[in-house]
Parts: C-alpha cells; sequence; structure tokens
C-alpha cells in the first residue's frame, strides 16, 4: 500500500470520527468541541515555538482579544456597547435568528483580522526579543492585555460580557459550535500541512537552527517571524470568538486570557507531542485533552498532581516528544533513511 493511499485512508478515518463522534457521545458534545480547541492551540502554538524555535507564553493574547472582538462585534451591530455592558442591566437584549448569525459570522470573520493586526503591532516590539526574553515578553503582553480589559468598563471590566443567546434548540446549538471548533481545528491542519511544505516553511526553520545565518543569506527575519505569529492568531482570533459563544459568558481572567491554564497547555500539548512537527502538536493534544478531562472527571483533586506526573514522564523519557521519540525509535516509517554499517562502525570504535 502506498504512502498517499495510507495517508487517504487515515484523513477519511479520522473525518468519519469527527462527524460520528459528537452523534455517539451527545452528552460529550463540549468534551468533544473543546478537544478541537486543544488541537488548534498546539498547532499554532508550534508555528513559532517548534518551526521557528521562539517560544512564546503569550499565544492566549489572541484568543482572548477574539473572544472580545466578536463579543463586541454581534452586540454593537444593533445596541449600544456601553449600555449592554452596565452593571445595572439597562437594556434588555432580543436577538431575532437572522441577527444572531449576522452578527456571529462578522464578529469571527473581524476577529481573524483584528488578530492579525494585534500580531503586526506587537510582533515589531517582540520579536526585537530572543530566548527567555522574548518568552517572558509575550508573557508579559498577554498579562497586561488582561488587566487592562479587566479595568475597562465599556467593555464590561471585570464583571465580564453576557453574549447572545442562540436562538434555537440547545442541541441544534452544541452542534453548530462543535462542528465550528472541528471545521477551525481542521482546516488549521491542512493550511500547515501546505505551509511547511513551501519556502516560507523552510525559511522558518532556518531561522530555528542559525538566524544570524538566515540573515546573512538574505532572509528578512523579521517580516517571517511576523507573519509566523500573525498566522497563528488568525486562527486563534477565530477559536477565541468560538469559543466564546459556546460559553456564552466571558471576562477577562479565567476565560478570554486564561495565561494559567490554556496559555500553558498549549505548550505542554507540543512537548509531549513532539515540536517542530506536524502531528506532533496533535498527538500531544488528544492525549493531554484525555488525561485532563479523564482526572477532572474521576480524580478530581488529584488532577493537578496527575498532569505534574505527566510532564515529568515527558521530561525525563520524552524530551523530543512522542512523535520525535518515534522517529528515533523506527526511522524508516518516517522516510529516514539510517545507514546500519555506518552506526554499528562507529559504535565499535566508541
Amino acid at each position: 500500500m502506498s504512502k498517499s493511499v495510507k495517508a487517504g485512508l487515515l484523513y477519511a478515518c479520522i473525518l468519519i470520527l469527527g462527524i460520528g463522534a459528537p452523534l455517539l457521545f451527545p452528552d460529550y458534545t463540549f468534551q468533544l468541541a473543546l478537544l478541537w480547541i486543544m488541537i488548534l492551540f498546539a498547532l499554532t502554538w508550534d508555528i513559532a515555538g517548534g518551526q521557528m524555535g521562539y517560544n512564546s507564553l503569550g499565544n492566549i493574547l489572541f484568543f482572548g482579544a477574539g473572544m472580545y472582538i466578536c463579543a463586541l462585534t454581534q452586540v454593537g451591530l444593533y445596541y449600544d456597547i456601553g449600555a449592554y455592558t452596565a452593571a445595572s442591566g439597562a437594556i434588555k437584549v432580543d436577538y431575532t435568528p437572522q441577527q444572531y448569525f449576522t452578527g456571529l459570522i462578522l464578529g469571527i470573520a473581524l476577529a481573524a483580522v483584528g488578530c492579525v493586526v494585534l500580531a503586526a503591532i506587537f510582533g515589531r516590539i517582540v520579536f526585537g526579543l530572543r530566548g527567555p526574553y522574548f518568552a517572558i515578553g509575550t508573557l508579559g503582553v498577554a498579562l497586561a492585555s488582561a488587566e487592562l480589559i479587566g479595568t475597562w468598563g465599556y467593555v464590561g471590566a471585570g464583571g465580564g460580557i453576557s453574549l447572545p443567546v442562540y436562538p434555537g434548540d440547545p442541541d441544534a446549538r452544541a452542534m453548530l459550535f462543535y462542528g465550528l471548533c472541528a471545521l477551525a481545528a481542521t482546516g488549521t491542519f491542512l493550511f500547515l500541512r501546505w505551509l511547511y511544505g513551501t519556502s516560507f516553511g523552510l525559511a522558518l526553520n532556518a531561522i530555528r537552527d542559525d538566524e544570524e545565518k538566515a540573515e546573512a543569506m538574505g532572509i528578512h527575519t523579521t517580516r517571517y517571524k511576523t507573519v509566523a505569529w500573525a498566522i497563528s492568531g488568525f486562527f486563534l482570533g477565530i477559536v477565541g470568538a468560538v469559543f466564546g459563544n459556546m460559553t456564552g459568558f466571558i471576562e477577562p481572567l479565567e476565560v478570554a486570557f486564561p495565561t494559567t491554564t490554556f496559555g500553558i497547555f498549549m505548550v505542554l500539548m507540543v512537548l509531549l507531542g513532539g515540536k517542530g512537527t506536524l502531528w506532533g502538536p496533535v498527538i500531544g493534544a488528544v492525549l493531554f485533552h484525555i488525561v485532563k478531562e479523564v482526572t477532572w472527571t474521576y480524580l478530581l483533586g488529584w488532577q493537578w498532581i496527575t498532569l505534574g506526573a505527566l510532564i515529568i514522564v515527558n521530561v525525563i523519557f520524552f524530551q523530543q516528544g512522542i512523535v520525535g521519540w518515534m522517529r528515533e525509535k523506527w526511522p524508516e516509517r518516517f522516510g529516514l533513511v539510517v545507514d546500519r554499517r555506518a552506526t554499528i562502525s562507529s559504535q565499535e570504535e566508541s
């Protein structure tokens, strides 16, 4: 069986599982939708963290920004935002189906575009930093954004914003947002699968391997780094907009900019699956989400200990991630040619 046929069968199985999962397990539709979000988190973090070698701790900025941009768009199309978010509850809101879906579609589109703009603005600042300074700088941007939104009364401040109520059956609502999450994650995967095979992907790898040499070869590294971050922002903005409507209520610290949970989960999932690979973030996200949901359900009180143990095992035994370990174990299955005779000779000499 050829490699292309195997890949086609794999994608077909994933498609069938993706469509059938909420039908087989309707009580877990939200958790399944969250799985797709986790996959998107891992894929987008790996663009800079794995492919380019810039470990960002502030990607959650785009998730929260997309959430707020979409919410304000949905509200602002038909109502005064300041009155809507007033603590006194100044107006009663009723959305028609046409108003709801028009606001949702436009909100998602503006969230994606708005996050690209934010990435271009902040990228010019933070990409002047490298190594741990870059990681700390991006973390500072995310934390500052959460605090800023938390004190901005016009957007609800710390009290948050209630999203428009879906004008239909709750089951239909669950399926709608599951489908949007699945579509966003699948679109991200397919786009990155194409992107990593282009000269742009090679440029990102060159920056990761040796940025000074990449600049000497004529690669405009700042431009590539900014565009890569903007791509992450585009997809995170979309999924942030969708997640905000899934929860029905957003506030800055725990929902929109959860740096200590979702922000850290992005990094851990990629490290678990394997940095700098296409399938590593997907595998890491699936495994991490399953462990997280099981421990939160059946080992409440021990969930953080379990996740901590998973991280320790990963760091000690799988520093290169699951996919990296598999590549070393079975290189031929990944299309890598290994000269066994040279390996044996070097071992004998040592």
